[in-house]
């Protein structure tokens, strides 16, 4: 519900018009145009701010101004006499926008995030001298010991206003989940009362709005008042023109994208929804000759940054992008979208979307969903979510160490991967139960729960997000119409332009040589697998005496993968590979010839300086058949020796996939030995190259593992090869 601040009496209606002009000339200012007005709401929105000191939630669509009311909002206050304002903001490619758009509302702004370390001195100055207008801070700011500690108490005590930026992260708990926005409601119970407060988001439906209302109203000592100013609009792009084609294979979806990407209007984004299918289409697109660059989780922060400007100036057709793609990126003039796979949910789909349109007339935006969808659904929707066994261990190692620890020596001490458990100490951070200092983390003594009925909730909830987004794309109504009632938008109603309305505006047939085209580029074998160089930090509280660097010496030699399992081409055929029967048993059997003629290729393609003489297998505990028959179809291909699997006198290793990197190197250390039979056959080859084959490699411990046992029993180079790469 909208509501609206009081002005009762004669001094009020006053005072508003002064702040109205006044407003109005900053806008102009910043616009360049004189004869600008505000949005619907917009100046409400800043009069609850500024002339009442309220607390204030924005939904709106992006586009509609949400950063002109906290700019002006700023430069009202200053002019006041109030001190700088606090924006919390989730992405660098959004602070640096913010930044760029502050200073040319002339307002003096800075942010202090990970990508400009060493400003951090010059901007905290720039504070102490009350030389900024407003500061910038990442969610995770709010726990840096220093920021939190020295610089954050004495902001709180002069702050003008405080802004959280997509403020729908405060309460969901999906893809793109911060945990420490739900630091922000202690930081809110802080604020004295007269400061201001200002929520803003462009997705949040019912049940996220009275969330985000119940921590804005919160008050010192933790009470909530409710009393929130909250203006929601619209939510309906009536530029976007919505479509679903379904198309049967991952070839066709790509074939499609090479015929067609060229006539999609103007430049835009194409999602994927792994960084194995963004790069791989990116890759196909630019060998057709189309100017199509990939932007995932691994570029760099330098290149996205050239990305994001190439998009921006449409230097670029499109960039093929994951999620990293994401809020805050700021293109009025985004032509299109187009997503290889469905988002998890209608809301996430609609944020992405939304990004197209902002300023024209028309965009087109294009679901392509995937078979594997699901698949990739639910393996994010787990890898996220915090586990009572994890959460309990990490809390008894910092109990047990009775001080900090630092996040590598905690990952020797508990067996969870380095995101995971960074992900994890957040929540627990939030939770009270630990606290980031100076060295690391360290226990609070506040005892703690496994919330089990919070988090089977959330797992609850995600279920019918996934399902919303399958009626989505079957839906027979209105497209627009159907996004719009899953943000609990009032205004819903039928577009009269997505395919459903207006029947498809999009091709819906393939030509023949682009499906050739598609084919030949899904069925591109070989990934480098890169040898471990380093032993991880902590290897003798696990019983195992290294560290350091690996000696050269010891190495495995770069070896290579047929594909990855997340690959567009063969990602599908391997995951089927390595599924496991109706009672979770791994299904084994021998290579079939399509993976053999294709491993055959990667061997033909692969540039060694000295070829392998013999090849040698690591023996498998659940696959032994498909091994052996790679092993021994490796060795008959490149007419070389097979000498046969090494040794596990102990028994296999019990580590499985997706543990840290030091337990998995614990699980796997000394296990391989040389027998006397293959020691000989070592012998015999006087130095040269072997061929090291597996089936699946994801930390590559078991490579340099067994690698290290065949260069001690006197092996030349030894060259890893395997089917799939889990990365």
């Amino acid at each position: 519900m909208t509501t609206s601040p009081a002005s009762d009496t004669a001094q009020d209606t006053a005072q508003d018009t002064a702040l109205r002009e006044d407003a109005l000339r900053l806008l102009r200012a910043l616009t360049g145009r004189t004869d600008a007005a505000f949005h619907p709401g917009q100046f409400e929105a800043i009069e609850a701010l500024v002339g009442h000191g309220r607390r204030a939630l924005v939904v709106q669509r992006t586009g509609w101004g949400k950063s002109a009311v906290y700019f002006l909002s700023a430069l009202l206050l200053r002019a006041r006499g109030r001190g700088p304002t606090l924006i919390v903001s989730p992405l660098l490619a959004l602070m640096r926008d913010q930044v760029a758009a502050a200073a040319r509302a002339g307002v003096r702004a800075a942010a202090i995030n990970s990508a400009n370390a060493t400003e951090w001195g010059q901007i905290s100055a720039q504070l102490e001298a009350d030389e900024l207008d407003v500061l910038l801070v990442s969610p995770e700011r709010l726990n840096n010991p220093v920021f939190r500690e020295q610089q954050l108490p004495q902001l709180v005590a002069r702050l003008g206003l405080l802004v959280v930026d997509e403020a729908h992260c405060i309460s969901d708990w999906g893809h793109d989940f911060r945990p420490d926005y739900r630091r922000i409601r202690d930081l809110i119970a802080r604020l004295p009362e007269e400061v201001p407060v200002l929520a803003t988001t462009a997705t949040a439906n019912e049940r996220v709005v009275a969330d985000v209302e119940e921590q804005l109203g919160v008050r010192p000592g933790g009470t909530s008042t409710g009393e929130v100013f909250t203006l929601r609009g619209p939510l309906s792009r009536a530029s976007l023109r919505l479509g679903v084609l379904d198309l049967p294979s991952a070839t066709a979806r790509l074939a499609w994208l090479l015929e067609h990407v060229e006539s999609l209007p103007g430049s835009g984004i194409i999602y994927a929804l792994t960084v194995g299918a963004a790069e791989d289409t990116a890759q196909a697109l630019s060998d057709a000759g189309l100017p199509v660059r990939a932007y995932t989780g691994r570029t760099d922060q330098g290149e996205r940054e050239e990305l994001e400007a190439a998009l921006k100036e449409n230097r670029v057709k499109a960039l093929v992008a994951t999620s990293a793609l994401g809020m805050g990126f700021d293109k009025p003039d985004l032509g299109f979208v187009v997503h290889l796979g469905a988002p998890s949910s209608p809301v996430a789909y609609y944020q992405q979307v939304g990004r197209a349109g902002r300023a024209t007339d028309n965009a087109d935006v294009l679901l392509l969903p995937g078979t594997e969808d699901r698949q990739i659904w639910e393996y994010f929707a787990t890898a996220s979510m915090p586990t009572e066994q994890k959460a309990t261990a990490v809390l008894g190692e910092l109990a047990a160490a009775g001080g900090a620890l630092s996040v590598a020596v905690l990952e020797s001490r508990v067996d969870v991967r380095r995101s995971p458990l960074e992900l994890l100490l957040k929540v627990l951070a939030v939770e009270g139960a630990v606290e980031r200092v100076q060295g690391g983390w360290r226990a609070t003594g506040v005892p703690w729960r496994y919330d089990s009925e919070r988090y089977g909730r959330i797992a609850a909830a995600r279920v019918d997000e996934q399902n919303a987004m399958l009626d989505y794309e079957r839906t027979t109504g209105c497209r627009m119409e159907f996004l719009a009632r899953q943000l609990d938008d009032p205004t819903a109603a039928p577009c009269g332009r997505c395919d459903t309305c207006a029947g498809p505006w999009y091709p819906t047939t393939v030509d023949e040589s682009a499906t050739d085209s598609a084919g030949a580029a899904l069925t591109r074998v070989g990934v480098v697998v890169e040898p471990r160089a380093q032993w991880p930090t902590g290897m003798p509280r696990l019983g195992v005496d290294v560290k350091g660097r690996i000696p050269e010496e010891l190495r495995c030699a770069e070896g290579r993968a047929l594909a990855r399992l997340t690959d567009l081409g063969w990602g599908n055929r391997l995951r089927e590979l390595f599924r496991t029967d109706e009672q979770g048993a791994p299904v084994d059997g021998p290579v079939d010839p399509a993976l053999g003629r294709a491993c055959v290729q990667v061997l033909a393609e692969w540039r060694w300086a000295d070829r392998p003489a013999a090849v040698v297998s690591v023996p498998s505990r659940s696959r032994p058949r498909l091994v052996r028959s790679l092993a021994e179809g490796m060795a008959g291909v490149g007419h070389l020796p097979y000498l046969g699997e090494l040794d596990v006198p102990e028994g296999f290793p019990t580590g499985g996939h997706g543990g840290n990197s030091a337990y998995r190197l614990a699980a796997v250390w000394e296990k391989f030995q040389v027998g006397p039979g293959l020691a000989e056959e070592l012998d015999r080859l006087g130095g040269r190259p072997v061929l090291l084959v597996d089936d699946l490699v994801d930390s590559r411990w078991t490579l340099a593992v067994a690698a290290r046992a065949l260069r001690r029993a006197g092996s030349g180079p030894v060259l890893p090869f395997v089917l799939a790469s889990q990365g």
